[in-house]
Parts: C-alpha cells; structure tokens; sequence
C-alpha cells in the first residue's frame, strides 16, 4: 500500500463522506447490517490496524486529529500489503464523530471496509492445511451451532487467536462475525482467523461435519450431558484423528480436532450432538451448570493444543 492520505477535516456532520460511519447504533439503519451496505467496522487504533492488514479493502478512516496524528505516526504502512489502493482519511471533531457515529465510545477513530466474498468451508481447510504444511503441530478448529451473542462471538475469536485455533465454522442459527460489536469485542481477531458457513438448517447443517471428518478431525462436542470429560474425550480424539488419518496413508500425523459448541442455555441441538464423533464434559462445582460459551470454547482449546 502506498503512504496514508493526509487527512481532509470536516466539519459538517451531514457531510455524505461521512455516511460509512454513520448511525452506527441504529438496529435497522447501521452500515455493518448484511442486508444494508454490509460494511465491516472497526473502532479503536489496534483493531483498525488489523482491519488495514486483513483481506477486508478499507474506505474509510475517521477520527479526532490527536487520534489519526499518533496512529500516522506508528509503522503503519509498513505493515500494509502492498498494491492495495490507500484509503480516504477524514479529520473530525469529538463532538462531530459523536454526533454521525450515534455513541461516544470508540476510541476516537473509526474505520469502514468493504466486506470480502465469504469463503467455503473446504476453502478454508484446504487454507488451514497449506499454512500448517511442514510445521509438525495438529490443528484445532472451532465449530459453533446458534451461538446469536455478538459479544460472545467476539470473545471466542478472540479466544480462538490466542490459543492457536486454526479456523472457525458455523452452523445455523449464528450471528453475523463481522457485526460491529463482534469485531469490537474480538480485538480485531475475527478479521485475521479464517471463518466459513456451512450450509443448511437447523436440521441438516450437521451433513457438512463429513468434511471434517474425511479430513482426519475428531469433532468434539461440548456439553454437560455426559459422563466423559474433556480431558479423557481429548485423548480418545488423538487417537481417532491418528487412526483416520493412517487410513488415509498418513503416518504419525499430528491429531485434528474440532471442538464444537452451542448456545448458552440450550447448548447443542441433539442433531449436532449425534453428528460430532464424541461428547465431552468440562468439570466444574457443584451448583453450576454451565459456563459462558466463550470460557468454554477457550478450555476446550487449550486442552486440545
């Protein structure tokens, strides 16, 4: 990418220029809504540097002078790939970005992008076992069934980054990754860590755990209705994924697992359940039945590392 613009100051708040950033708190009038502009937001310095550098083509860049002054003043565009158009830069005051954005907590400075076309999910495994080729370690994937929190989606990518997770599916019924709050709440991870949909209802979405498991992964269903804990469900997956992948004439291949779970309340539908090869309980005190979707997405992460 060639150098950022210098940044153009306005001062009207009804500016159009400023329309990508607009109503950004309005349920059925905010840029990010699929079924609107589709755009993908991001607030905060660190989040739009990673929106800058992910496959998202970027707008737009707005904030206050002091934000956009020290955000220039980093290795940005060295970071940047290269070839890709600069994008706009406006200059406005905290009163005006209050005003056109609808809130006052996004740090001072606010990008908008494009949204990328969505890649399948035999994209990205084939994307996951390209970039783990030759480096000896497993891979672990997420696989999430009606998880609608977009906070919760969020903070299991955030998750997901932090302990090596490789690439995250959805079945049906899940929010929308690129909602704002979503990309808010994920640091900016939900634009660096490969995602897909599989297609389907409610019902049927579960079919599509057979790309998985041709691939040599054992997927393993989070949930407190069993007797097997996480711990001893992850050994027997190492060894499915071993004895999957010999049969493919793979030999003393590192174990692929995919740690699947659901909404919090229901969990995973019993559809979901039957279709993963194993279900896996995590220990907890009694009196509690449950843990927030993203804690319990994160241990069973770390114990499949």
């Amino acid at each position: 990418m060639s150098a950022l613009p210098t940044p153009v100051f306005i001062e009207d708040p009804a500016d159009p220029r400023l329309d990508d950033i607009r109503n950004l708190n309005s349920s059925d009038r905010r840029p990010d809504l699929p079924g609107g502009k589709g755009l993908v937001i991001a607030e905060g310095p660190l989040v739009v540097l990673r929106l800058l550098v992910s496959r998202f083509p970027v707008r737009c860049i707005v904030g206050y002078g002091s934000r956009l002054a020290s955000f220039l003043e980093g290795d940005v565009t060295t970071a940047l790939p290269a070839h890709t158009p600069a994008p706009v830069m406006y200059e406005v005051s905290r009163d005006t970005l209050k005003e056109v954005a609808g809130f006052d907590m996004h740090r001072g400075l606010v990008a908008a992008a494009d949204r990328a076309p969505e890649w399948s999910v035999d994209e990205v495994l084939d994307q996951v076992e390209a970039d783990s080729q030759g480096s000896g370690r497993g891979s672990i994937v997420a696989v999430l069934e009606g998880v609608g929190d977009h906070e919760n989606i969020g903070a299991l990518f955030r998750n997901a980054a932090g302990l090596g997770v490789d690439a995250v599916l959805f079945g049906a019924a899940t929010a929308d990754p690129l909602y704002r709050r979503s990309v808010r709440v994920s640091m900016g991870h939900v634009l660096r860590t490969p995602f897909a949909r599989f297609e389907g209802k409610t019902t049927t979405w579960q079919h599509g755990l057979g790309a998985l498991t041709a691939r040599g992964y054992v997927v393993v269903a989070l949930t407190p209705n069993t007797d097997t804990t996480l711990q001893e469900a992850i050994v027997q997956a190492r060894e499915l994924s071993a004895e999957r992948m010999k049969a493919q004439g793979v030999e003393g291949a590192a174990p692929r697992i995919a740690i699947m779970v659901g909404a919090e309340g229901p969990g995973l539908t019993e559809h979901a359940m039957r279709a993963a090869d194993m279900r896996a309980a995590i220990p907890m005190m009694p009196g509690t039945d449950s843990l927030n979707v993203a804690t319990a997405a994160a241990i069973g992460f770390y114990a499949a590392i």
